[in-house]
C-alpha cells in the first residue's frame, strides 16, 4: 500500500471518529429527555389488601430500619410478621419483637449472587425491592421500591400471559416501560399502583421465561414523540377500533401518535372478550326488562294513544322488522354507537272505552304472515276467552329508539367491561338479528389481543406492532441504572428465636342451610376458577360496572338463589351478604 493510500485511509478513519464523536452528544441529549433521576420505581401494593398485619418471608438479607432509627439485619429465609397495635407497628422474627413505630423499612443488602426479594402471604411471586411500611388511615400501607427492569418482569406476564408470542410480549414490555417512566414523580408518595389503574403487578412469578426474555431483549427501549416520552396507554381489547386519548381523558398535551383506526387483528382473535345477544325476528324470547324499555320508548307515539302500554302483559312484539345502530358518541370515523333502533310490529291492549280506529290491510297481513295456522281473519271482535292473549290486537309497526348505555346494554347482557364504551355490531340471518359487543378497557393505544393476533397469525415483529398502534412514535433507549446494593454493616446480626406461626388464610363467610334448608330452586356452589391470591367481586347488580359489595375468596361457599335476567350472572347469598357474581367463576357443590 502506498503512503498516499495509507494517508487517505487514515484521514477517512479520523473523519469517521469525528462523526461518531459529534453524534454521541445528540444520543445523550435524546436520552436525557427520556431519563429520570433514578430508574427505581415506587409501587403502591394495593393487591396485598393489608389491614393490621403483614406476613413475609425474605429471600436474601434485609436491613430493618424503624421510625426511631433502630436497625436489625435479617438473614435470608427469615419469616417475619408485622402487626399493627395501638396505631404503631410491631415486628416479630425468631423470638424477637421490635417496636417499629409508624414507619418500617426493609432494605435489600448484598447477599452474594442472590437477588433479595420478599414473598407475601397468598402471593405467588417474589417482590424484588425495598419495602416501606407506614400507618395510614388505621391500616398498614406498603410501598415497594425496585429497579424498573425488575418491575417489568412482574408486569409483563400479568398484563399479558407468558404463553403469548414473544414479539407480542416485547411490544408489551416497551409499552409497560414507557408507561412506567411517564408516571414517575419524585414529589409524589409513589409512582404507580399495582392494579389496572396503572399496570398489574404481582411480583416476579417463578415461571415466566418468555416474559423475562421479552424484557431483557428490549431493555431500555421506550416510545417517544418529538424526543419526549409518551404515556403508552394500552388495553386488553379495543373491540375492533382504537380510541383517541382525548375522548377518554382531558388534557392539551396528548402526543400525535394516537389515531382512531380499525383493528381487524383484535376482531380476528378468538380470545378477545365479546358478548352477544340474539333477537328473534318472531319477537319471541324478549326479556321483561327489554320489553319495558320498548314500551317506554313507544309511549309517546300518537298512533298508540288508544292502547295501554304500562304493563308487560299489555303489549306483545309480534315481529322484529329491523335493528339499527345509530348516533356515534364521537365524530367520524368513530363506531362507538349510542342508540339502538328497533323496528317492531306490535299487538297491544286497547284502553277502556276505546275502539280500534281502522283495520289497515298492512296490519292484517302481519298477523296472517306470523300466524298462518289461524283460519279466522283478525277483526275488532276479541278471540275466545280461553286464549291467553285474547285482548291483544294488532297495533301497527313502529321504531323504538333506545339509548344503548347503560340500560339497554345491561338488559341485553352486552356489557363487557362495565365502562359503557362497547363497540357493538349487528348481523342478520333468516330468523334473527345478532348484536355483538367488544372492547375490554378504554381502547386507547395497543390492544393486547390485537398484538397477540398480529404476532401469531400475522408474524409481525414487535416494532411493526408498535408502529400500528402508535403511528409516528419513535423507539429510543432509556439509559437509567439502579445503584448497586450496599454491603451490610458487619456489626449487625441475626437475633435467634422460635419461628412465627404459619400464615393464616382469609376467613370465609359462613353459609347456614341445615335448619332452614335451601330455598326452592336454589343450589350450593363454591367460588373457583380464580388464582389462590385473587378474589371475586360480589356486585350489587348483575353487571361488571356495578358497585362491589364484597370480595369473595377461593372456595367460598355460596347459595345460588337464581340465574339473573342478564345472561352469565347469578344471584347468590351467604349468611352475611347477598348480591350477584358471574356464573363462570362458580362450581356446583357435590351433595354430601
Amino acid at each position: 500500500m502506498s503512503i498516499i493510500r495509507k494517508q487517505t485511509v487514515l484521514h477517512k478513519a479520523v473523519l469517521l471518529l469525528l462523526c461518531l464523536a459529534l453524534l454521541l452528544p445528540q444520543v445523550s441529549l435524546a436520552a436525557k429527555k427520556t431519563n429520570t433521576a433514578s430508574s427505581d420505581i415506587r409501587v403502591l401494593l394495593t393487591r396485598l389488601n393489608l389491614s393490621d398485619e403483614a406476613w413475609m418471608t425474605l429471600e436474601g438479607r434485609y436491613l430493618t430500619q424503624c421510625a426511631d432509627g433502630g436497625e436489625v439485619l435479617l438473614p435470608a429465609g427469615a419469616q417475619i410478621t408485622v402487626l399493627l397495635r395501638n396505631g404503631k407497628m410491631v415486628l416479630f422474627h425468631n423470638g424477637l419483637s421490635l417496636s417499629a413505630g409508624k414507619e418500617l423499612k426493609l432494605l435489600r443488602r448484598r447477599d452474594g449472587d442472590t437477588e433479595p426479594g420478599i414473598r407475601f402471604n397468598l402471593q405467588a411471586g417474589v417482590y424484588p425491592g425495598d419495602l416501606t411500611l407506614t400507618v395510614k388511615d388505621g391500616a398498614i400501607r406498603p410501598i415497594l421500591t425496585l429497579p424498573l427492569e425488575s418491575y417489568l418482569k412482574g408486569v409483563v406476564p400479568y398484563e399479558m400471559s407468558d404463553s403469548f408470542p414473544l414479539e407480542a410480549l416485547k411490544a408489551q414490555a416497551v409499552c409497560a416501560r414507557t408507561y412506567a417512566l411517564s408516571k414517575m414523580n419524585p414529589s409524589a408518595e409513589w409512582d404507580v399502583v399495582d392494579n389496572t389503574n396503572d399496570q398489574a403487578f404481582k411480583g416476579t412469578p417463578d415461571n415466566s421465561e418468555n416474559a423475562s426474555l421479552a424484557v431483557l431483549e428490549t431493555e431500555g427501549l421506550v416510545l417517544t414523540w418529538n424526543s419526549k416520552l409518551i404515556t403508552a396507554w394500552y388495553s386488553a381489547s379495543n373491540g375492533g377500533q382504537t380510541e383517541l386519548p382525548g375522548n377518554i381523558w382531558s388534557g392539551d398535551n396528548i402526543p400525535g401518535c394516537f389515531a382512531m383506526t380499525d383493528d381487524p387483528w383484535d376482531v380476528q382473535n378468538p380470545e378477545s372478550t365479546v358478548r352477544t345477544a340474539v333477537l328473534q325476528k318472531d319477537g319471541s324470547g324478549l326479556s321483561a326488562g327489554l320489553l319495558r324499555l320498548i314500551r317506554a320508548a313507544l309511549a309517546k307515539e300518537p298512533e298508540l294513544d288508544d292502547f295501554r302500554l304500562t304493563e308487560k302483559d299489555e303489549i306483545r312484539v309480534d315481529a322484529i322488522r329491523g335493528v339499527k345502530l345509530t348516533t356515534p358518541r364521537y365524530k367520524a370515523p368513530s363506531r362507538l354507537m349510542t342508540r339502538l333502533e328497533l323496528t317492531v310490529s306490535l299487538s297491544a291492549v286497547l284502553k277502556e272505552g276505546r275502539t280500534r280506529r281502522s283495520t289497515d290491510e298492512d296490519e292484517l297481513s302481519i298477523s296472517e304472515i306470523l300466524y298462518p295456522d289461524r283460519t279466522a281473519e283478525p277483526t275488532d271482535t276479541p278471540a275466545p276467552a280461553a286464549e291467553a292473549v285474547s285482548e291483544l290486537i294488532p297495533a301497527g309497526t313502529y321504531t323504538a329508539v333506545l339509548d344503548l348505555f347503560p340500560e339497554t346494554v345491561f338488559q341485553l347482557g352486552l356489557s363487557v367491561y362495565g365502562a359503557d364504551n362497547e363497540i357493538i355490531t349487528v348481523s342478520e340471518d333468516e330468523t334473527s338479528f345478532t348484536l355483538t359487543a367488544g372492547r375490554y378497557g378504554h381502547g386507547v393505544g395497543m390492544s393486547q389481543r390485537g398484538a397477540q393476533q398480529q404476532a401469531s397469525e400475522g408474524k409481525k415483529k414487535y416494532t411493526e406492532i408498535l408502529d400500528f398502534y402508535y403511528p409516528g412514535a419513535k423507539l429510543r433507549r432509556y439509559t437509567g441504572e439502579s445503584a448497586a446494593l450496599p454491603t451490610p454493616d458487619p456489626l449487625l446480626g441475626e437475633t435467634p428465636g422460635p419461628i412465627p406461626t404459619a400464615t393464616p388464610r382469609p376467613t370465609l363467610m359462613p353459609v347456614t342451610t341445615a335448619e332452614t334448608g335451601l330455598p326452592e330452586g336454589a343450589w350450593m356452589a363454591t367460588v373457583e376458577n380464580i388464582d389462590d391470591d385473587s378474589s371475586l367481586n360480589l356486585r350489587e347488580k348483575p353487571s361488571a360496572g356495578s358497585k362491589v359489595l364484597r370480595r369473595l375468596y377461593k372456595h367460598q361457599p355460596l347459595i345460588v338463589l337464581e340465574e339473573a335476567e342478564v345472561p352469565g350472572w347469578a344471584r347468590v347469598k351467604t349468611d352475611v351478604v347477598e348480591g350477584y357474581v358471574m356464573l363462570s367463576f362458580l362450581q356446583k357443590a357435590e351433595k354430601e
